[in-house]
């Protein structure tokens, strides 16, 4: 049925919404989750140094510039043309693209978010701003300072969809996909059964590392992968022990405790 929406309207505002669908349900999951969290509520309402109100402004602040962003991109690429053709894309095509994308976006995201660690003015007054999230939570995956949304996601989004070749009805699975797997790598959870952690390492114990103080010139890769972190030399192996009280928590190798 056409809705007489198009699918450049779909790939861009479709992964907002989906944001805070999966986010809300991991929420959910955590009221009931005690003994799964890396995290105790307790941490996450006392070490955070920003409120979750502010987060939540923050997020629909970035994507309200990343649905801009997006439309204009969409509008000087997309054709009718390119919509109608993806509809015979065949599977094969797709799950190269899909790869390729996935490959390109990671590649794009080790680099910019390592910079702008080491980059002490950016780090200042831009990532910091992430940083302040020092217990993960599944709607503060996106809290970013804009600039460095604009940078980091959309800018990355945008050169993963242009050189992939997908059309953009194919965007609008993969930007959701990238998004629940961000959500996913900021939940604060390992769930068992969950097909991200059963298929990428990098996942909500490996960001959690970098989230810590000792960990936060390691571990940048995200969203998929970990081989730029391990091909770089920034890649800081990690135990998992269970916590007292329920729940567990990740602890740094011991060859790492003292870089």
């Amino acid at each position: 049925m056409d809705l007489g929406v198009s699918d450049e309207i779909l790939g861009t505002f479709v992964p907002l919404v989906v944001y805070w669908i999966y986010s809300g349900i991991y929420v959910v999951l955590g009221l009931f989750a005690e003994n799964y969290r890396l995290h105790s509520k307790q941490e996450e309402d006392e070490k955070n140094l920003v409120s979750k109100g502010a987060v939540v402004k923050g997020v629909l602040l970035q994507q309200l510039v990343q649905a801009v962003v997006a439309t204009l991109l969409f509008a000087l690429t997309g054709s009718d043309g390119q919509n109608t053709t993806s509809q015979n894309t065949s599977l094969l095509v797709l799950a190269r693209q899909f790869v390729t994308a996935m490959l390109i976006m990671d590649a794009w995201q080790y680099f910019m978010h390592r910079y702008m660690h080491h980059n002490k003015f950016l780090y200042k007054h831009i990532h910091s701003l992430h940083h302040r999230l020092i217990v993960p939570y599944s709607y503060g995956a996106l809290y970013n300072h804009p600039i460095e949304g604009l940078l980091n996601d959309t800018v990355g989004g945008a050169l993963s969809f242009l050189l992939s070749g997908m059309s953009p009805r194919a965007s609008i699975f993969f930007f959701s996909f990238a998004t629940i797997k961000t959500v996913d790598d900021h939940c604060g959870l390992l769930l068992p059964g969950n097909l991200f952690h059963i298929f990428f390492k990098n996942n909500s114990a490996y960001h959690d590392v970098h989230h810590q103080l000792y960990g936060n010139k390691y571990n940048f890769s995200q969203p998929f992968f970990v081989m730029w972190d391990k091909i770089l030399g920034t890649y800081m192996p990690y135990t998992l022990e269970e916590r007292e009280g329920g729940g567990f928590e990740t602890r740094p190798c011991k060859d790492y405790k003292d870089d």
